[in-house]
C-alpha cells in the first residue's frame, strides 16, 4: 500500500507482472475509487462542457461516452477526462485524482452558463474489470445485457440488484468494464467479482500494472505524458481536438501553433540496448540533452523495454535513433510506432 493523491492505494497484489499478463490473458480487478466524479446538469450543461472540454460533446448519443481534455488558455492541459453523456442536458465527468481539486476548480470558474455543477467523488466508487474475460465474469452481476454494449457506451443498470453506472471503456488496453456505485455496495462487489472469477484466472490489480498495460497501450498519463506545459498537438492526441465544434478554452492558441507548425511531439520507443528508460531519465539527440523521458519501463506482454518521449518534429519519424541517459551510461533507443501493444479484435 502506498499513499496517492490523498489516498491509500494498493501498488501491488501477487506482483506487477502477473497481475498485467492476467489482464492480457484473463481478467483484472481494479479499484479506481479514488477517481474524481462531476455531475453537470440543466440548462447550460451542454454550452458548459463544450467551453471547458476540447471534444465535442454535442455529438454524442446518450449513453456515449468520449475521451477529452480540459485545456488552458494556451492549449495545454489541466487533465484529461472521460465525458458521459446521460441525457440532452445531463452529463457526468470522470476526472484523475490527483488533480480533482484542480479539476473541480476550474469547470466552476467558467461556469458562466447557469448549468448545476455538481462534486460527488466523495460518494463514488469505481471498480474496473479489464481483460478478455471481462464481459464473462462481470455480466451474471448485471442486469443490462453486456454483449449489446459497445465500446465507449454506457448504461445505468443493477449489479447485485443496485443501481450502478456500468460503463465499457478502460485504460489498459483490453476489453473491458468500469462499475460505478455506491460506497457501501462497492466491498460487495468487489468479493462477488473475485470469488466469481477465480476460475477465469482473475487477479487483483495495483498502481504499477495500471501504469506498464496503459503505457504499452500509448496511453497518456498527466504529470507524465501531458501537462500544463504542452500542448494537445504536441501530445499527439490531435484527434480529440474539434476545432470545427466552435470556440472552447484553449482554442485560439491551437489554432495559432497549428498555423505556425508544432516543432515537438511526443513519441513512442524502444530501447536497441539492454536497459531500462524510466520517467525522468535524459534523452539526448546527436549529442545534445533535448529533454527526459515522460514513461518509461518494460512491457511484460511484449518483453521489451519501452518508453515516451517528445522529440523535434523533424527528428520524430519512425527508426530515428537517439540515446538516453540510464545512470552513467547512454544508452541507444529508437522510435517505433505505437500504441506498442494493440489488442487482436474478437
Amino acid at each position: 500500500m502506498v499513499e496517492f493523491a490523498g489516498y491509500q492505494m494498493s501498488l501491488q497484489y501477487s506482483g506487477p507482472i502477473d497481475e498485467h499478463l492476467a489482464v492480457r490473458t484473463a481478467v483484472g480487478l481494479f479499484d479506481v475509487s479514488h477517481m474524481g466524479e462531476f455531475t453537470v446538469k440543466g440548462p447550460g450543461a451542454l454550452d458548459l462542457v463544450q467551453h471547458v472540454t476540447c471534444n465535442d460533446a454535442s455529438k454524442l448519443a446518450f449513453g456515449q461516452v468520449q475521451y477529452s481534455a480540459f485545456l488552458t488558455e494556451q492549449g495545454t492541459f489541466v487533465d484529461d477526462l472521460l465525458v458521459y453523456r446521460k441525457g440532452e442536458q445531463d452529463f457526468y465527468l470522470v476526472v484523475n485524482a490527483a488533480n480533482c481539486a484542480k479539476d473541480w476548480a476550474w469547470v466552476t470558474s467558467h461556469n458562466t452558463f447557469g448549468a448545476k455543477a455538481e462534486n460527488i467523488s466523495d460518494s463514488v466508487s469505481q471498480i474496473a474489470v479489464q481483460g478478455p474475460r471481462a464481459q464473462e465474469l462481470l455480466q451474471p452481476l448485471v442486469e443490462a445485457d453486456l454483449s449489446a454494449m459497445k465500446y465507449y457506451w454506457f448504461a445505468v443498470t443493477k449489479v447485485l440488484g443496485v443501481e450502478a453506472l456500468v460503463s465499457r471503456t478502460g485504460y489498459t488496453g483490453e476489453d473491458g468494464f468500469e462499475v460505478y456505485g455506491s460506497h457501501a455496495e462497492a466491498p460487495k462487489i468487489w468479493r462477488e467479482l473475485i470469488k466469481r472469477g477465480a476460475p477465469l484466472g482473475v487477479k487483483p490489480c495495483g498502481l504499477v500494472a495500471r501504469d506498464t498495460l496503459r503505457l504499452e497501450s500509448k496511453m497518456a498519463l498527466y504529470g507524465n505524458d501531458i501537462d500544463d506545459a504542452h500542448t494537445a498537438w504536441e501530445a499527439d492526441l490531435g484527434w480529440i481536438v474539434k476545432m470545427g465544434k466552435g470556440d472552447f478554452l484553449g482554442r485560439a492558441a491551437l489554432e495559432k501553433q497549428k498555423a505556425k507548425g508544432v516543432t515537438r511531439i511526443l513519441k513512442g520507443f524502444e530501447m536497441a540496448e539492454p536497459g531500462i528508460a524510466r520517467h525522468g531519465y535524459p534523452v539526448f539527440l546527436d549529442g545534445k540533452e533535448i529533454g527526459p523521458v515522460t514513461s518509461g519501463s518494460p512491457a511484460p506482454f511484449l518483453k521489451k523495454n519501452i518508453g515516451l518521449t517528445y522529440l523535434p518534429i523533424d527528428t520524430s519519424a519512425e527508426g530515428t535513433e537517439f540515446a538516453i541517459g540510464v545512470r552513467d551510461r547512454k544508452l541507444k533507443a529508437k522510435v517505433v510506432p505505437t500504441p506498442f501493444y494493440k489488442r487482436k479484435k474478437s
